[in-house]
């Protein structure tokens, strides 16, 4: 992969800026966020080339429709963040991605980078599938731990619905490897490390992720806030919030596909 020249950086750049506006038009990204991913935008775009521009387009487009699903039941479920997305969301799903495009300045006949870039944003996708799904699901879902069902939104709990979802979003992100040279088993690693990070995601939730309890209903929840009352911590580490996991759980998808690439 050669190094892009002045004008392809300059049309990523307004590309990156252009769907970043657009979005925050709509109100799927707060100003902060749009600037974030104006940032995230360029860099991908801008040394990941068609096929990281592309992967990343698939990503905000099917995460940015699939949060509007089922919105107002969604927003009762205790996430810490709900709706538009602001600087640290986009950057805990997109920083891995867009440090992996820099990686590329350097080594640019390196498939690593590109692995690890398109894995992370497999690894997003997959886990903002999962929980845009599995959060309607009928059945209750089981914490990945021990199996035992836990609440609608609760963290680190999996359904078979979520799971499957989560499958098929890392496979999105996967089919920019189709028509490559790495074909259909590029599309499977890339979707294989997607999955991976998707339920390490989940099994930091279960185990050290941040949770609260409401002082009024003693539901946990990730805010900080619940029924306009501050919250007490229950569990978890203070720091280790979701947008950390998120950023975790991007770093494992992108760790995966440059170790099985190789293969």
């Amino acid at each position: 992969m050669s190094l892009p020249d002045g004008r392809y950086l300059l049309l990523s750049l307004t590309l990156a800026l252009a769907i970043s506006g657009m979005a925050w038009r709509v109100r799927a990204l707060t100003t902060s966020g749009a600037c974030a991913a104006t940032l995230v935008g360029f860099l991908v775009m801008g040394w990941g080339g068609a096929t990281g521009g592309i992967a990343l387009l698939l990503f905000f487009v099917s995460s940015s429709a699939l949060s509007r699903l089922g919105k107002k039941r969604k927003a009762s479920l205790g996430y810490e963040k709900s709706g538009e997305r602001d600087a640290s969301q986009v950057l805990a799903n997109g920083g891995v991605a867009a440090l992996s495009a820099l990686l590329l300045v350097f080594f640019p006949h390196n498939i690593r980078p590109m692995a690890m870039l398109l894995g992370a944003l497999a690894a997003a996708n997959a886990d903002t599938w999962a929980t845009e799904i599995g959060s309607l699901a009928a059945f209750p879902p089981r914490l990945i731990t021990n199996l035992r069902p836990a609440p609608v939104g609760s963290s680190g709990a999996i359904s078979a619905p979520g799971t499957l979802a989560s499958l098929v979003g890392a496979l999105l992100i996967g089919t920019v490897l189709f028509f490559g040279a790495f074909g259909l088993r590029g599309v499977l690693t890339v979707a294989i490390s997607g999955l991976t990070g998707s339920l390490f995601d989940s099994l930091l939730g279960a185990t050290i992720q941040v949770q609260y309890r409401c002082t009024r209903c003693h539901k946990l929840t990730e805010r900080k806030t619940h029924h306009d009352l501050p919250t007490e911590r229950a569990r978890g580490i203070t720091w280790m919030n979701n947008d950390a996991v998120n950023f975790l759980a991007t770093l494992c998808g992108a760790i995966v596909a440059a170790s099985l690439f190789p293969l």
